[in-house]
């Protein structure tokens, strides 16, 4: 397999493809907040806006600009003369020149050619490129192109002076073997770097990013919790952890702070983060089952896959119907209370009923009712 490259940019576009999230709407201050906080993080690269939607969104762009410190910033449009007009005095670095390359697009979105696509992207780029910015030529639907001709269309964009092709899985149908194959191909053929822009229609979209690694690609597009389209993009939080995982990078990225973007995003977003979302949902380090309490306690490496503490966490121990006697003399130790073993026993019948009855694991003041329940029951058998 293609060794790894050296170095992988994240280019997040939450304030972009994350916005397109049917009824996903942030407000100005909003945009600022999560531009900001993704910059204080570390990610190198933010994609921030739609200039063609008009001039609210122009300056909400610029605003952003204005405030970011240190990452680069990417706008959006599609490939013709119009848009990139748009791109002008926006304070950004980058603009992604968006194109479809498949034929169904070419033919039943556009009414064109393959001829037609190949000739719009030489005088395309030169535009850009006079408006002072990088350009980087965005194969939507490339998932479906036909790999001799997405060939061409890289070539031409690297002899027009793009300095990056942006691989777009726009609806979602790819495996990561197939996307190592298709990047590791446009990496034999082409010297420019490659992004990966992956959809999660089929639940692969953080596998296809790090496919698209291995395979050589350069860049890669997230967004937090995997906002965007449909079923939406890679996650965030799951690419820098693979890459930290699988490939020894992403360390300069701070998760320990990302909590705080999450809840963020989970609020300007409307959109509730699922309990057990990986890395991010409440419950995603918390353990019930006695066996796995059991032995966090004993070694926390034996059941934990993911260090919390890289995520600013930590495991969370809850009572329920597949908890033991340690976990309840754990639990009653945290309260202050210590048990013998007849006692956790009797109180774990309690806990368990409790669970079954309620869908929910007993609170502190359960506990103690519990307790008081016991020593009740204990006391009325002496008297008899």
């Amino acid at each position: 397999m293609q060794s790894k490259p050296s170095t992988v940019t994240i280019n997040d576009t939450t304030l972009r493809d994350g916005e397109q999230s049917a009824g996903v709407s942030f407000t100005l201050q909003e945009k600022l907040a999560i531009s900001r906080s993704l910059d204080e993080l570390g990610i190198s690269e933010l994609e921030v806006g739609i200039p063609a939607m008009g001039a609210e969104e122009r300056e909400a762009i610029q605003a952003v600009a204005t405030s970011v410190n240190h990452a680069r910033l990417m706008v959006w449009c599609r490939m013709h003369s119009q848009d990139i007009n748009h791109c002008r005095g926006l304070g950004v670095q980058m603009v992604d020149l968006s194109m479809p390359v498949s034929d169904q697009q070419i033919s039943n979105k556009l009414g064109r050619s393959r001829e037609w696509v190949l000739e719009q992207i030489g005088p395309c780029i030169k535009e850009a490129l006079d408006l002072g910015l990088e350009v980087c030529v965005g194969g939507e639907d490339a998932s479906r192109a036909d790999p001799e001709f997405l060939w061409q269309v890289v070539e031409q964009a690297e002899i027009a002076g793009a300095r990056r092709f942006r691989f777009a899985d726009t609806v979602g149908i790819l495996e990561p073997f197939q996307v190592y194959d298709a990047i590791r191909d446009l990496c034999a053929v082409s010297d420019i770097e490659i992004e990966m822009h992956a959809h999660d229609d089929l639940g692969l979209a953080t596998a296809n990013t790090l496919a698209a690694i291995r395979g050589g690609a350069t860049h890669v597009n997230t967004t937090v919790h995997g906002l965007g389209e449909r079923a939406g993009n890679a996650p965030l939080e799951e690419v820098v952890m693979g890459l930290r995982r699988f490939h020894d990078q992403g360390h300069e990225i701070d998760m320990t702070r990302y909590s705080s973007l999450s809840e963020l995003v989970e609020y300007a977003s409307g959109r509730k983060v699922g309990w057990q979302k990986s890395l991010v949902g409440a419950g995603v380090f918390t353990h019930e089952a006695g066996i796995h309490v059991d032995g966090l306690m004993k070694d926390r490496r034996n059941y934990q896959g993911v260090d919390p503490a890289e995520l600013g966490r930590d495991h969370q121990f809850v009572l329920g119907k597949h908890s033991g006697s340690h976990a309840v003399i754990q639990a009653y130790a945290d309260m202050g209370m210590a048990l013998n073993r007849a006692q956790a026993e009797s109180l774990l019948m309690r806990v368990r009923l409790h669970a079954v009855q309620n869908k929910q694991p007993p609170e502190p003041r359960d506990l103690r009712r519990f307790y008081l329940e016991i020593n009740k029951d204990a006391q009325e058998w002496k008297r008899q």
